[in-house]
């Protein structure tokens, strides 16, 4: 590989996939936070309580939130797969960012469907972080692997 090009050449079939995966299931799992938070809102006994109607206005803004830097992840990750010359290991979209936390002292009133899919949102965001935390370390070759069997029997 020439300097200045991506690392699409470093990528193996199984990271393509997971890659492919990984962004279904975050496109799934949008629309169905789109479909909880606007039944919670809207047939839930929210709109009696003015403080739980913000609480979820905010909880819902964090799920969108974390969804949207997981699903833009994933569509810049595959944009380096297809060797898109823009999509770069440098970019800021390359990196998932520290999570915003939900508030589940609020959130332990919304029904369980919502509660479901904020939870859903941050383990999805847990599992890129790791994912990509995995792929930027360097790899291990097979004599460090041998090195290391050797020293955790001596």
């Amino acid at each position: 590989m020439t300097a200045g090009t991506n690392d699409r050449m470093a990528t193996t079939p199984v990271q393509r996939a997971q890659v492919e995966n990984l962004y279904v299931e975050a496109m799934v799992l949008a629309d169905e936070a789109h479909a909880a938070f606007a039944a919670q809102r809207d047939l839930g006994g929210i709109r009696r309580d003015g403080m739980l109607q913000i609480g979820l206005a905010c909880e819902s803004l964090k799920t969108t939130t974390r969804l949207m830097h997981v699903i833009a992840w994933l569509l810049h990750r595959r944009a380096m797969i297809g060797g898109d010359p823009g999509a770069g290991p440098d970019d800021s979209a390359a990196r998932i960012g520290d999570p915003v936390a939900a508030d589940w002292d609020i959130c332990i009133d919304f029904d369980a469907p919502v509660q479901r899919i904020i939870a859903a949102s941050e383990r999805l965001f847990e599992r890129i972080a790791a994912l990509e935390a995995g792929w930027a370390a360097p790899p291990v070759t097979p004599v460090q692997q041998l090195l290391a069997r050797l020293e955790a029997r001596l």
